[in-house]
């Protein structure tokens, strides 16, 4: 194709870029709830009943914490592809040995000294079902679990129970030491834990004898791993890049070095082990659904800090900034985590997160200004060409790259650009998805109320106006926004759009679709504003060519 031919369509690439845009949120959101929304219900449909049965099996055998058979050694680096965990089973009330009151949570430790489930206390932690939110599925991999490279260690280690110093412990206002000692054959196996008042905890591990052993963060919190979200382990390492295996992405057994910290996650939740002083070795070996299992190489005795809890920036922060790297945003990371920084600060001043979000979407709005309103000025002046563009078309149909030539001289004339309405368009997608993700994985808006009828934001709007709000503000943008579009179909699909995006809307964060609804209406009135300056501009022309007019027949 000729330079003439390729500029003659630039117009219509325009329209096709934009079209495909638009097409595209609408074909994520379909995609969404059409597929995505019904196969994570009937997973989770899935999980809670194999969950209960496994837990009514579990009370109707002895209280016998593990069973003897199957019970290989951990994933050591040489013999990772053989060796399997033992069957991970629900622990029963009479199981557990220790329990640690925190401020925020509830730490709950079984015979075999691991945490056999955290429950967080905080007002704004509510499932459902009205109770508080419990972190881990009971039948998974579980924290502060121990692992030896010995067989044979390893399957008493499942066998023997733990001696622990105290029942019960309370740590709300003031750090407390647990002690555990498991006495083996051949080494006795000790964890110091030291728990404080916000959660978090320290663990020193030793065994008598060198021994090599793993310890685990354990599998990652499942209180919220849905389809929109990342979920599975991350790792920091020493130079600051970041290790992602999302679940069921864990194809092969891998052995890092030099990590900083390993993180297990969910959506909104994490259990971490780290220790910035003294970089760790940890092994990903992926269980049967290929969903990363974490643990911590060994020798003798090491060394952690751990914390189990939601990702709240401020607490990840407050234990050390580089944990803030376990809040993920994806692929614009780099602009999301700014975002979250700038909803932060604005949040410090306003005290309500429905208010930080409309006065961040203003903010950017302002910011993105100059861009918006290059894009809507050239969409006015692309309109106001469409009949001599069309004559152009016409005149020279069969000669398209004499087209081609008059149609760029017209464009240089009159100063527009054919891709002009698009390039501002596609500058601000990434903007777009930041927020989204920020909006998405900020459980700081978990139980934050806004106005009358939301009470939590991070929730859809339990009478959907937010959403029918939106779809308005939507459906006015598009019936003021210039249309150069002649096709009829793409007409009638941006017609559609505004009720498409309504419907799927009704199921969004409501926080995100407050995002939406105000960005929607301050475009609204950017572009009411440059329709306005054409409409003037237009009218000073016509009433400047009837002056030359009259003063010409004079």
């Amino acid at each position: 194709m000729s330079i003439q031919d390729n500029n003659m369509n630039k117009q219509d690439t325009q329209k096709r870029v934009l079209l495909a845009t638009v097409l595209s949120f609408a074909f994520f959101m379909a995609y969404d709830f059409f597929y995505l929304q019904p196969q994570q219900q009937e997973a989770d449909l899935a999980a809670k009943v194999q969950q209960e049965q496994q837990v009514k099996n579990t009370q109707q055998q002895t209280i016998t914490p593990q069973t003897t058979t199957d019970v290989k050694a951990a994933p050591a680096a040489t013999v990772a592809n053989e060796n399997m965990a033992p069957a991970t089973k629900a622990a029963n009330v009479s199981d557990l040995i220790t329990t640690i009151r925190t401020k925020n949570n509830i730490i709950e430790i079984d015979s075999l000294g691991r945490v056999a489930q955290v429950t967080l206390i905080g007002t704004q932690y509510i499932d459902k079902e009205k109770k508080h939110i419990k972190m881990f599925n009971p039948t998974q991999l579980k924290p502060l679990e121990i692992r030896f490279s010995d067989a044979n260690i390893n399957k008493e280690a499942f066998e023997i129970q733990v001696e622990a110093s105290a029942s019960e412990i309370d740590a709300s206002s003031s750090k407390q030491e647990l002690l555990l000692t498991q006495r083996l054959k051949d080494t006795v196996l000790t964890k110091k834990l030291t728990f404080y008042p916000d959660g978090h905890y320290d663990i020193s591990v030793n065994t008598t004898n060198n021994k090599e052993f793993f310890i685990t963060p354990g599998y990652r919190p499942d209180v919220l791993a849905d389809m929109y979200a990342d979920h599975g382990a991350i790792i920091k390492m020493n130079d600051n890049t970041l290790t992602l295996i999302k679940d069921e992405d864990a194809d092969k057994t891998q052995t890092l070095t030099g990590a900083k910290f390993a993180a297990a996650f969910d959506r909104y939740y994490t259990t971490v082990v780290y220790n910035f002083q003294k970089s760790m070795a940890v092994t990903i070996m992926p269980d049967n659904d290929s969903n990363p299992q974490i643990f911590v190489h060994a020798k003798g005795s090491i060394d952690l800090s751990g914390y189990m809890g939601p990702k709240e920036f401020k607490t990840l922060e407050a234990l050390n900034p580089e944990l803030t790297d376990v809040i993920e945003y994806g692929w614009f990371t780099f602009i999301a985590k700014p975002m979250f920084l700038l909803l932060q600060y604005i949040h410090s001043y306003v005290g309500n997160w429905g208010w930080t979000i409309v006065l961040l979407t203003i903010l950017v709005k302002l910011i993105l200004y100059p861009l918006s309103y290059k894009g809507m000025v050239s969409m006015n002046k692309l309109k106001e060409l469409s009949p001599k563009i069309k004559q152009i078309q016409e005149k020279y149909k069969g000669d398209s790259q004499k087209a081609g030539v008059h149609m760029m001289e017209l464009y240089k004339k009159e100063g527009a650009n054919p891709m002009g309405g698009c390039l501002p368009i596609i500058l601000q997608i990434p903007v777009f998805f930041s927020i989204y993700r920020v909006l998405l994985n900020a459980i700081e808006l978990k139980g934050a109320e806004w106005i009358l009828w939301i009470d939590d934001l991070a929730e859809m709007d339990p009478y959907f106006i937010l959403p029918i709000l939106m779809g308005g503000t939507m459906f006015l943008q598009q019936l003021i926004t210039p249309n150069t579009i002649q096709d009829p179909m793409q007409k009638k699909m941006f017609q559609w759009l505004p009720i498409v995006f309504t419907f799927f809307f009704l199921w969004f964060p409501a926080g995100l679709t407050l995002y939406w609804f105000i960005n929607n209406l301050f475009t609204v009135g950017q572009q009411y504003y440059v329709n306005q300056l054409f409409a003037r501009a237009k009218k000073a022309r016509h009433e400047e060519h009837l002056a030359h007019k009259h003063k010409k027949d004079k």
